[in-house]
């Protein structure tokens, strides 16, 4: 379970906002600037709350007047909305990044399941610049996952893509959860996309969680597959 509040004096309000997540999807909606981007980073260790508190099981993360856990120990996969590959590594360098220490090869059963679920296996000796805005978005998302997350974290990650596109990794995400089951926090701005994808969806409004809404139709179609 992670437990999240998260208090933060920004330029244009003061962000205040407390949820707790399962192993669940949750989508954090709203106009931009509304605060969503800065949470994801308060809970990756980006940038540190003000007051309040972050723990995911019994780790904890943030803890007021405490000093906070450093990212490389949160166990957190981070996709951002520019995918943040190295241009000058080529794909399987990319993937393997984080998890060099761990001694895993292109050829590490989970690599393997990564590469065959996002199918870019063919794709490991390419550039970032010699691949499509899709295919970039799935080497980012194993990238992300390859350093097996207790937690990951989406910040409008398909939103420069076509819809077909789009499409495609939407379900990548979905399949990925159900194997993984592990929170997810996607941040978008879109609510067919927030609709598709969340299990409840928290709409935001400077700083303030305003309402919350749990996704009957996303409880409906897991039980039925």
């Amino acid at each position: 379970m992670l437990s999240v509040h998260i208090e933060k004096k920004l330029a244009h309000f003061q962000l205040d906002v407390q949820f707790a997540v399962g192993n669940e999807r949750i989508v954090l909606f709203g106009p931009s600037g509304s605060g969503k981007t800065t949470i994801l980073n308060a809970l990756a260790g980006i940038i540190h709350p003000d007051a309040g508190g972050i723990s995911l099981n019994d780790t904890v993360f943030y803890e007021a007047k405490k000093r906070p856990l450093s990212i490389q120990k949160r166990r957190i996969g981070y996709l951002f909305q520019d995918f943040a590959l190295f241009p000058h590594m080529k794909v399987e360098a990319n993937i393997l990044y984080g998890v060099k220490q761990k001694g895993m090869t292109s050829q590490s059963p989970l690599i393997q399941q990564l590469l065959s679920v996002m199918k870019i296996g063919h794709l490991l000796e390419k550039y970032p610049t010699q691949i499509s805005g899709g295919e970039k978005q799935r080497v980012a998302l194993a990238r992300a996952l390859a350093t097996e997350p207790h937690l990951l974290l989406l910040d409008e990650p398909f939103s420069a893509l076509d819809k077909e596109t789009k499409a495609q990794c939407h379900e990548i995400v979905i399949e990925l959860h159900q194997t993984w089951s592990i929170p997810v926090i996607l941040v978008t701005h879109d609510l067919e996309e927030a609709q598709k994808l969340g299990d409840r969806i928290l709409f935001m409004e400077k700083g303030k969680i305003v309402r919350q809404e749990v996704n009957t139709g996303q409880k409906e179609r897991l039980h039925s597959t």
